[in-house]
């Protein structure tokens, strides 16, 4: 079973390490997964109830509040009295962060007040040993050091060497050779910065936080006597009628059925100019309705919406570790105790060997502990990480865990389909060319009754292109038996008793049916770039004649392929109509290559190809996240199109794309090069700044107070630099 307990103080990976550590002997738990920025930790166990677990935790000073999953966090009493820093909600409404209680920050300032009282004193009575020093460094250090003493016990009771355990030696340490006041001073320091570090970790979680709450917790629903109801949320039944006026934000997703309006689906699919939506539309939970009132009935309760459907992708993604984060994880396992065995080694050897003084050796010691702590380095993955994914989710792009965000930007072809992706994907009926004798009305009439049971863009351009010439005239379409749709070439059924197909050029190749006329029209129609479908009886064998279809390519299409061109990504088309028709629109797009008359075996045989060719990792794959499925699972990164309110496409794909735009993929690709630029700088910072201080500290020019500033402020930098990529990476659709 699964137990999910939120921890106000699991902050960062140092308490990650301590809980690991103090629940690794309980026996029962099979995994942990920690979401830090949700403060969530998730426990799978044998385990009859959660008695031990909660037992185990409060020994290692946590204080866990278990939720159900999905539930919104607990609010804690000290909460409420704690001091907050502005941030600022989805809808611009200002928000307070909790940072401090008042009792904590009056402690801290007393810390400080002390801290520089026994400086000045030791400074003008030239001692740090008098009693009046002693006192006040004391007082200093329990005022603002307390919990991080307290931590630290905690951290050597679990063998966990982090942060608070090496300051708690290292303030011990300092009163052992007498330096009071400067351990006064690295205690109050470090709180200051612990504080500086916890606001920016606030934000970040803020940024993240935003991103998901932005559908109102009411909706106003319409009642059996035609009145509005103010109604919460998650009580609105299915098939209710929910009405949303100009400016408010919709509740759910639903299908319009009064009303026209503009609405803003930024937050959801990213698309910067709102779209017009009238009776028959999809609307989303979390978009704002610009304009007119409407009017629409409720698809799916509020933990069914597109919006929730993307923030448990979100979570998700977020408790996965990327590659970077792994890598950088299992090096602070050896580094930190490799580094404390050094510091052991400056303190004892000199000493012992060759008969060099204690005390200078153990306070160059102490400093090497304090700058020993990766924080900077382990925090800085997750931060950056995260911005990214949610970077990513304000564009309308749900990436499926941070390992797709970190390696797209290895992918040096992607494959696209056609029709959906590059085009349209809502072709019109352009050509009807009727054979041996046979009537236009009939020919129509046969194509649309078989098409009428698929789903094909094909078919419904067929229908479609029935009712568009028939005006309502044509009478109903005649009854199909024995209705079977063949993948990748057509359908066929009876018809008035007979057999009819309707299929592409390589069904009619296999049933035998092109003849020197029927080619050459197919040939004809496919060179203008049209799909052209056969219309033929099976016995006796005849051809009625031969239906042409057309899509146009986007015009957001040439955009894409031009900006993947530039970043170096060679682009193939895989498509189900024939050669000729892909070779058209590949060409009016500006695709490298163009492969048509391909099954959905196929695709995933060339997919297979061009990993083989270009390596693993390197092959993305686009496409509607139904019909390519296999290939979207085949490919190093799947991109499903057109994702919004489609549940197969948010399973299939690596990454879904909320809306029907190719950008969205070089855009993908920049934000991932960018979020791996910051990762390798964050990495290079915090082993740069431990380096530098390492040599500081062997040659006696870093102190204690000076290795506080210098761990903390490289952890202030990453993070800072992380949230960075929140901000960039937009492309024209967003300008």
């Amino acid at each position: 079973m699964r137990s999910i307990f939120t921890i106000l103080s699991l902050d960062c990976p140092t308490e990650e390490a301590v809980i690991r550590n103090g629940l690794k002997n309980v026996t029962g738990i099979e995994s942990l997964a920690f979401d830090l920025f949700n403060r969530r930790l998730t426990v799978t166990h044998t385990l009859p109830d959660e008695g031990p677990i909660v037992a185990a935790l409060r020994r290692v000073g946590m204080t866990p509040a278990q939720v159900e999953e999905g539930a919104e966090a607990p609010v804690w009493p000290e909460v409420e009295r704690r001091a907050t820093v502005p941030a600022i909600s989805p809808g611009g409404e200002p928000m307070r962060v909790p940072i401090a209680s008042r009792r904590e920050l009056v402690m801290l300032g007393l810390s400080g007040v002390l801290a520089l009282a026994a400086e000045v004193v030791a400074w003008t009575t030239q001692t740090e040993h008098s009693l009046s020093v002693f006192g006040m460094s004391a007082a200093a250090v329990l005022l603002g050091g307390l919990p991080t003493l307290r931590k630290g016990l905690i951290a050597l009771k679990t063998f966990t060497l982090n942060i608070n355990f090496l300051m708690t030696v290292a303030v011990a340490g300092a009163f052992a050779v007498g330096e009071y006041p400067e351990a006064a001073v690295v205690v109050f320091l470090f709180a200051v910065a612990e504080l500086i570090e916890k606001y920016s970790l606030e934000r970040a979680r803020n940024a993240v936080r935003a991103l998901m709450e932005i559908a109102p917790e009411t909706a106003f629903v319409k009642q059996p006597d035609a009145s509005w109801k103010e109604t919460p949320a998650g009580e609105v039944p299915v098939g209710d009628v929910v009405r949303v006026r100009p400016g408010e934000r919709l509740p759910l997703d639903g299908v319009v059925v009064a009303g026209e309006s503009a609405v803003n689906q930024a937050p959801i699919t990213g698309e910067s100019v709102p779209v017009d939506k009238g009776a028959g539309d999809h609307v989303f939970a979390g978009t704002i309705n610009e304009s007119g009132v409407l009017e629409f009935r409720t698809t799916g309760g509020r933990d069914q919406t597109t919006l929730a459907r993307i923030i448990r992708t979100v979570q998700e993604a977020q408790a996965a570790r990327a590659p970077t984060q792994r890598f950088v994880d299992r090096f602070a396992c050896v580094y930190t105790p490799l580094v404390c065995l050094l510091a052991l080694l400056v303190a004892l050897v000199p000493w012992l060997i060759f008969g060099q003084p204690f005390y200078p050796w153990l306070y160059k010691a102490l400093v090497l502990l304090v700058i020993a702590c990766p924080c900077a380095l382990v925090i800085s993955t997750p931060v950056t990480v995260v911005s990214g994914l949610a970077a990513a989710a304000r564009r309308g792009i749900l990436i499926k865990g941070g390992v797709h965000l970190e390696e797209g930007r290895k992918l040096r072809v992607l494959a696209l389909d056609k029709t959906g992706t590059i085009t349209e994907g809502r072709p019109r009926l352009t050509d009807i060319v009727p054979l041996d004798g046979h009537r236009p009305e009939e020919v129509m009439r046969i194509a649309a009754a078989l098409d009428s049971g698929s789903d094909h863009p094909v078919a419904r351009a067929v229908v479609g292109g029935w009712v568009e010439r028939s005006n309502g005239r044509g009478g109903p379409l005649p009854a199909v038996e024995g209705f079977k749709a063949i993948a990748g070439r057509g359908v066929e059924g009876r018809v008035d008793g007979e057999p009819y197909f309707v299929g592409n050029h390589r069904m009619g190749e296999e049933r035998e049916v092109c003849g020197p006329a029927v080619e050459a029209k197919l040939k004809e129609l496919e060179a203008r770039g049209r799909t052209a479908v056969v219309v033929a009886r099976e016995q006796p064998r005849a051809v009625l004649g031969v239906l042409a279809v057309a899509d146009t390519p986007r015009k957001t299409s040439v955009e894409a392929v031009r900006a993947l061109h530039a970043m170096g990504v060679r682009t193939v088309m895989l498509s189900g109509d024939n050669q000729t028709t892909a070779e058209a629109i590949a060409h009016a797009v500006g695709i490298d290559d163009a492969r048509g008359g391909l099954l959905p075996e196929d695709k995933i045989a060339a997919i297979d190809g061009m990993i083989g060719r270009y390596g693993e990792g390197s092959v993305g794959m686009a496409g509607d996240g139904v019909n390519d499925a296999p290939a979207l699972a085949k490919a190093s990164i799947g991109f499903a199109m057109g994702a919004a309110g489609t549940d197969v496409a948010l399973e299939t794909a690596d990454v879904a794309l909320m809306r029907d735009d190719l950008r969205a993929v070089p855009e993908f690709l920049r934000l991932s090069r960018r979020t791996a630029a910051i990762l390798r700088q964050n990495i290079t910072v915090s082993l740069a700044a431990k380096a530098i201080f390492f040599v500081l500290a062997l040659v006696g020019l870093a102190t204690l107070w000076m290795a506080v500033l210098a761990d903390v402020g490289a952890t202030l930098v990453v993070i800072a630099n992380g949230l960075r990529v929140m901000r960039g990476c937009r492309t024209p659709m967003h300008e």
